[in-house]
């Protein structure tokens, strides 16, 4: 099994950075993809951004150009590089691991971390 923790959420102002951090622990095994998605009230979580196994990236349009997700593999951490960040950047920003071990596949998320950017 496969647990998460994020960090590094808070209120900002707009146009002020975040950086957001996902620490994984367990039967990690390897690890095919990670990412943060976000969800605001009311509405459907939607992935943010996506890094995989080899080290490609992927990103929503609203946020691309300011949003960096990158890892560390030797500490099996993921981070979200927030900058510029806008009111409607607002939400709960979970992560997610998804990967394999001998034994089975996983696809693991993190309890969340607010981010709250105020106008």
């Amino acid at each position: 099994q496969v647990q998460l923790v994020e960090s590094g959420g808070g209120l900002v102002q707009a146009g002020e950075s975040l950086r957001l951090s996902c620490a994984a622990s367990g039967s990690i095994g390897i690890v095919s993809l990670m990412g943060w998605a976000r969800q605001a009230p009311g509405t459907q979580r939607e992935s943010v951004a996506v890094i995989t196994g080899a080290g490609s990236t992927n990103y929503a349009g609203s946020v691309k150009g300011r949003f960096t997700i990158s890892r560390d593999n030797a500490k099996n951490t993921v981070y979200l590089q927030m900058n510029s960040l806008k009111p409607e950047d607002t939400g709960m920003y979970y992560c997610n691991f998804k990967g394999s071990t001998r034994r089975t596949n996983y696809d693991s998320w993190g309890q969340g971390t607010q981010v709250t950017v105020s106008s």
